[in-house]
């Protein structure tokens, strides 16, 4: 036999507060298929809430590992910013220095030039290809 369930009604003639309660009938419980696909049921979603919960600590840890290997590429980005703007500023001096250079050659060139004019020899000029 299923087991039976008993509900209380309000007495009116306990009070206005109505604690004057009776006992009025037995009301059957679910019969016992309903029963058993709902236990059923219940056991697969506690399956699915179990698998929901493991996939997400699963998701939670790569999250982690993500984050992880994030933090190892911005900090190998900013190493390399820093390399560049060394590499950067060697490049522009060495510029300079190849600048001041070709300067200092050509005065000495203009020198050499204005020289052996002043000594009355003809100089040629040769254009060469680039």
């Amino acid at each position: 036999m299923a087991p039976a369930i008993g509900i209380a009604i309000p007495d009116p003639m306990a009070g206005k507060l109505g604690f004057g309660f009776r006992r009025v009938g037995v009301v059957q419980a679910a019969p016992v298929p309903e029963t058993e696909e709902l236990q059923r049921r219940n056991l697969e979603l506690e399956r699915e809430v179990r698998e929901r919960r493991e996939r997400e600590e699963e998701l939670r840890r790569e999250l982690e590992r993500t984050k992880g290997r994030l933090m190892v590429v911005e900090e190998a980005e900013e190493r390399l910013c820093t390399q560049l703007g060394e590499l950067e500023a060697e490049a522009i001096e060495q510029a300079r220095e190849y600048n001041r250079r070709i300067r200092t050659l050509s005065d000495h060139l203009a020198k050499a030039l204005r020289r052996i004019e002043a000594g009355g020899e003809r100089v040629v000029t040769v254009d060469l290809p680039r």
